[in-house]
């Protein structure tokens, strides 16, 4: 099994904050990161697809077409964009790390064309990132 990883950047703003909580409980179960001025993080994206080498092209998917699918399907739609009020497919979720990540991988699992989605890493900081692999892997 051959596993391939695609590194995208993008920017974005958000804030962490439950609606159905006091001002005062998200401050204190947020801190900083509920700032109603929002805050943002430079985000490393990696994209990783498993599979068997294609006789044919030595590849199991394509990079150039890899890169497309991230692009259209999760950089255009995240980068330089508020979180919370800009991207379709956080609409109702916390936009935490966390939630972000399961969000992207659902945004790609079935757009793979070749290969099959391994795991979604999401780095925040250079010290903090949250990788999913979905429910099969």
């Amino acid at each position: 099994m051959i596993y391939v990883t695609r590194r995208e950047v993008f920017s974005a703003a958000h804030r962490l904050y439950n609606p159905s909580l006091s001002e005062e409980e998200n401050e204190k179960l947020f801190g900083k990161c509920g700032s109603p001025n929002w805050h943002g993080h430079n985000y490393t994206l990696d994209v990783i697809v498993k599979g068997d080498i294609d006789p044919l092209t030595g590849y199991v998917i394509d990079l150039k077409e890899l890169k497309n699918i991230l692009n259209e399907n999760v950089i255009k739609k995240l980068d330089h964009k508020n979180l919370n009020v800009d991207v379709d497919f956080l609409k109702g979720k916390i936009p935490s790390g966390e939630n972000l990540v399961v969000a992207i991988w659902n945004e790609l699992v079935n757009k793979i064309s070749k290969g099959k989605l391994y795991s979604v890493k999401l780095f925040e900081t250079e010290n903090n990132y949250f990788e999913y692999r979905g429910e099969e892997n």
